[in-house]
């Protein structure tokens, strides 16, 4: 089994829903006692997201780029991202060492294909929405996202930070969420596009095709470690 490093903690939440995903993944394909061969590095998140909201993106970047280098030296073979926005460094951090990055919008286009979609609604953080960087990567694939209206999107990025980056999971955000989908047109299929969203919301929620981003990262790690 290859080595696969996770930079983690944004937010703590979803890093244990990664690390979940991937050893219970490991023990359905290799059975037994069989868990992931994990390297991580779990930042603090309050100076990171204080990064994000003054658009600091740079900083960021190097503060990520250090601690994959620090997974590498360790002896990561690949460098993980917990975290979709921070994927907008992550050519950054892959500048930054000599081991495959591998990048979550790729695992979630794969997905979105696998179902058979090709104009998934995304749902994530405003700078994931909002920035090119997310929906650019996924439309060079092939798939055409599109973003909820600017209340909904505002709305949706409180929730994350203010309630699930926090453990916070309410009933009233989820149907709000669920409002939300509603209201996206001719979308055929769903972005979890938040590594925190599949804390508040189920597949079985929505009723058509949903991508949850961590899980089918979480998949993408195994697969690298295993292949």
């Amino acid at each position: 089994m290859r080595t696969v490093g996770l930079l983690g903690g944004m937010s703590a939440e979803s890093t244990t829903y990664y690390y979940q995903a991937m050893n219970r993944l490991v023990r359905e394909r290799l059975g037994g006692l069989h868990s992931i061969q994990l390297l991580m590095w779990s930042v603090d998140f309050a100076p990171i997201a204080q990064m994000q909201a003054d658009g600091d993106w740079n900083r960021a970047g190097e503060v990520l780029a250090q601690a994959a280098q620090r997974l590498e030296r360790a002896g990561a073979e690949a460098i993980m991202i917990g975290a979709n926005t921070m994927h907008l460094v992550a050519d950054q951090v892959q500048a930054a060492i000599g081991v495959p990055l591998l990048h979550i919008c790729d695992a979630t286009a794969d997905a979105v294909k696998a179902a058979g979609c090709s104009r998934p609604l995304l749902l994530a953080t405003r700078f994931t929405m909002e920035k090119p960087f997310y929906r650019e990567r996924l439309g060079a694939s092939g798939v055409e996202a599109s973003i909820p209206g600017e209340a909904d999107r505002e709305r949706l990025h409180a929730i994350i930070y203010d309630e699930l980056c926090q453990g916070v999971v309410s009933t009233a955000s989820k149907a709000e969420v669920l409002a939300m989908i509603a209201r996206a047109g001719d979308a055929d299929s769903v972005i979890f596009g938040c590594t925190e969203i599949g804390l508040l919301l189920a597949p079985d929620d929505v009723s058509a095709p949903v991508i949850d981003t961590a899980l089918v990262h979480a998949a993408a790690g195994v697969d690298f470690a295993l292949g």
